[in-house]
Parts: C-alpha cells; sequence; structure tokens
C-alpha cells in the first residue's frame, strides 16, 4: 500500500517516512507545496497523511480540493488540537484525525484500520429495507426515485444499521464497526457522521429513516 505524506517539518516527515517503510509501506512524501493537491493526486497513494499547518494553503483547502475529484482515504495529522479543528477535518471528508505528539502505534493502528475499511472487499451488493435500496459497491443509497452517494464511513454506518434492521444498534457497536475499536476516538467524530447520513437521507425523502433510541443507540 502507498501511502502519501504531507507535512512541512522535515524533520517529522522523515520520521514518518522512516517509521512507515519499517512497517512495509510504500512512503511517499511531499517536499514542494505549490503544486497540491493535484500532485498528491496524480501519485495516486491508497491514503494520505495531512498535516494542517501547511505553506501557502493549508490542510483544509487541500482536503476540500482532493474531495472534489477523489475517495482516497484522508488522516489528518496535526499538532491542532482542539474540537473545531476535528470537526471541521471530518466535515471536510476526512477518514480520521490524530493530534501530534502521537503515539507510533496508535498512528499505525488507525492508518491499518483506515485501509481495511476502505479497500476490504463487501459481502453484500444491495440490501433493500423498507423502499430503501443501499448500493454496497456503488455506494449509493436511493429511494422514492433519488439517489445519494455515501462517503465510506456513511455507506457503513447505513449497511449496518440496515443489516440489523428492527434492532437498536449502539453507539459503540457502530465505532467498533467503523474504527474496529472505540478505544481512541471521539464520539464527536460518529456525531458528526450520523448528521451528515441524515441530511442525504433527508435529500431523498427519508427525514426519520434512522431512528434516536435516546441512550441507546440507532435503528432503522
Amino acid at each position: 500500500m502507498k501511502i502519501l505524506i504531507i507535512e512541512d517539518d522535515v524533520t517529522i516527515r522523515l520520521e514518518l517516512k522512516s517509521l512507515l517503510e519499517k512497517y512495509n509501506y510504500e512512503a511517499v512524501a511531499v517536499d514542494s507545496f505549490d503544486e497540491l493537491p493535484e500532485s498528491a493526486l496524480s501519485a495516486e497513494p491508497h491514503l494520505i497523511l495531512l498535516d494542517l499547518g501547511l505553506p501557502l494553503r493549508d490542510g483544509y483547502h487541500i482536503c476540500r480540493e482532493i474531495r472534489k475529484t477523489s475517495d482516497v482515504p484522508v488522516i489528518v495529522v496535526t499538532s491542532r488540537n482542539t474540537e473545531i479543528d476535528e470537526l471541521m477535518s471530518m466535515n471536510l471528508g476526512a477518514d480520521d484525525f490524530i493530534t501530534k505528539p502521537y503515539n507510533t502505534q496508535i498512528l499505525l493502528a488507525r492508518i491499518e484500520n483506515v485501509l481495511r475499511r476502505t479497500y476490504e472487499a463487501p459481502s453484500e451488493e444491495i440490501i433493500q429495507y423498507g423502499g430503501v435500496v443501499l448500493n454496497v459497491s456503488g455506494s449509493t443509497v436511493s429511494a422514492n426515485g433519488r439517489e445519494q452517494e455515501l462517503t465510506k464511513n456513511e455507506l457503513r454506518i447505513l449497511r449496518l444499521l440496515m443489516t440489523g434492521r428492527g434492532k437498536i444498534i449502539s453507539r459503540d457497536q457502530i465505532m467498533e464497526a467503523l474504527w474496529q475499536t472505540d478505544e481512541f476516538i471521539d464520539d464527536n467524530t460518529l456525531t458528526v457522521n450520523i448528521k451528515r447520513l441524515r441530511k442525504k437521507l433527508d435529500e431523498i425523502g427519508l427525514p426519520d429513516f434512522i431512528r434516536t433510541k435516546r441512550g441507546q443507540g440507532y435503528m432503522v
């Protein structure tokens, strides 16, 4: 798997590259920032590690531009550690957020989890329930003659809920399905993904498809 590092601190950049290569990843580091994000996408990485505090244009801008044309997973790795920074990153399409200084084993686990959930083969192609059709391979949901494209996280959340239709799925279960562990995941990340998914469902005439069971979780 090829991982692209977008980090302007030379020391951190080289440390990341060395760490990833030690664990058998193909690591490529950006050392010129004036042609981002085009140069990043032309490298065809399987995953991007993105710093926020970049010269010329910040990481928010880069993430936004990447998401206009690509679904390549992005993990924000930054010294900015506020909830606002994390929420902004997730709203712009980042797949995960980790702050510096980081534990290298936690970073590697996050990378492995994102790669796994991005590139693993789906076991069911089409899931239908209550007039709603979830196309797993196409990452779309449709109803009432309308269709919405889903992000990877939105797809996994809706797939879990529709597979367990009629049953309450706890937030912990959803986080486990998304990230394989809830030990290092901020609860706000799930809230952001649920909110975005509900908005898309609303736009195809399904405002109440996902129901909240207060203190228990969600169900369809």
